[in-house]
């Protein structure tokens, strides 16, 4: 995913256009403010996207963190468990 710099009076003047081309050719865009980096732009898709891997990410340094520190069950026990709870809501 390609990045675009460009000032925030730029984006002002050519908001449409820039938001279609965001969507268009998925890519982000940084608005700089007094010439320094001040928010970046994506589109809604591409947002979500970042969120969702992120998550994937947490939980899996989660998962790591858990396995190093020895918090962890025998698989047999987690679905007897699971198998357990269910029934009992039957």
């Amino acid at each position: 995913m390609a990045s675009e710099i460009i000032s925030l009076t730029e984006f002002k003047a050519k908001a449409a256009q820039v938001i279609a081309e965001i969507k268009e050719r998925e890519h982000t865009v940084v608005l700089t403010q007094n010439g320094r980096a001040a928010v970046v732009v994506q589109d809604y898709e591409a947002h979500q996207r970042l969120q969702d891997a992120l998550l994937m990410l947490k939980l899996l340094s989660r998962g790591e963190a858990d396995i190093a520190a020895g918090r962890t069950k025998p698989q047999r026990l987690v679905f007897a468990e699971l198998r357990k709870r269910l029934q009992s809501t039957e």
